[in-house]
């Protein structure tokens, strides 16, 4: 199959290496331009890019698909289908016709829940048992377009977005490799349209999402924290400087044995146990302004934490 790839991070790579691992030409590499990056900002390549120049594809890198002339190059490679992964720019009518088989997308949700930009943070945060990934047809419309396929992976107490961003990508890799298979020998892909009464939006994150509310349950702050992880990481103050918590589990059920105020430390023996509206929060990686993230012992002896210090909401 002549395939063009459209996509950006890392979530992208494993489905651009599966494809070209099982032979497929990919006569064009679709990915957002270099930016700045890093304390020097130098300008940095995408994964995709960067996997894409390693086997010497040809990359394209557009600043918009909107441009006529930019529509003229991607026809010229005259496609069989478009694979989209996390690009992160609109694809136009015009250019979602251009392959002879259409265009298909990696989401890494189980539509029609959690169309938009931040799937798996929104799954996490809202608690949802299961999340995966579906293949679907790309239509002009947010994530509207009919699904291919789906694969279903359990959300557990200990799941960070990172967690199930390896697993999803992983996934959504094979999903689309078999996608492939199917395509090549029928020349088309059987596809169920989404349920529109049952469509949730996974709204973009805000980075004022991340100070944490010691009001709320112990629960509700584990699926904060976890959800955050990597980006843009739960936080709130403590001895008047912002930390960050990169890991924390919900003891619901675990009473601290006196009278407390919310974001109190009781516990700094197996963790960081702090109190919450209901429940305690064992915190178990933190980390202080320009310092590194810390397990919970090494940050305790570095920082002198002690029971009866209050984390604060920032």
């Amino acid at each position: 199959m002549k395939i063009i790839f459209a996509g950006t991070p890392e979530f992208a790579v494993p489905a651009l290496a599966a494809l070209i691992e099982a032979g497929h030409q990919i006569v064009m590499v679709l990915t957002q331009p270099d930016r700045p990056a890093g304390r020097g900002m130098k300008l940095k390549a995408s994964p995709v890019k960067v996997l894409a120049e390693q086997h010497h594809l040809n990359v394209f890198q557009p600043e918009t698909l909107k441009d006529a002339a930019v529509q003229a190059r991607i026809e010229e490679v005259n496609a069989d289908v478009m694979i989209v992964a996390a690009y992160g720019l609109i694809i136009p009518t015009v250019v979602l016709h251009m392959p002879r088989f259409g265009c298909y997308n990696i989401h890494a949700s189980l539509l029609p829940r959690w169309r938009g930009a931040a799937p798996i943070h929104r799954s996490l945060l809202a608690g949802d048992a299961e999340t995966g990934v579906t293949i679907m047809e790309v239509v002009p419309a947010l994530d509207a377009g009919a699904m291919v396929s789906r694969g279903v992976v359990p959300i557990t107490d200990t799941d960070t977005t990172q967690t199930l961003h390896d697993a999803l990508s992983a996934i959504g890799a094979e999903l689309m490799v078999a996608a492939m298979v199917t395509l090549a020998e029928k020349g088309a892909l059987p596809a169920t349209p989404q349920d529109e009464s049952l469509v949730t939006y996974a709204h973009k994150l805000e980075k004022s999402e991340a100070a944490i509310d010691w009001q709320k349950t112990a629960v509700e702050i584990s699926r904060q924290v976890r959800a955050f992880n990597p980006f843009p990481v739960a936080q709130s103050l403590l001895k008047g400087q912002v930390c960050r918590i990169w890991m924390a589990t919900a003891n619901p059920d675990i009473t601290h044995g006196h009278k407390a105020k919310a974001g109190e430390i009781v516990g700094v023996h197996d963790g960081v146990l702090i109190v919450c509206g209901d429940g305690l929060l064992h915190v178990t990686e933190l980390q202080a302004p320009g310092g590194k993230r810390l397990n919970a012992q090494a940050f305790v002896q570095g920082h002198n934490l002690q029971i009866g210090d209050i984390f604060t909401t920032s």
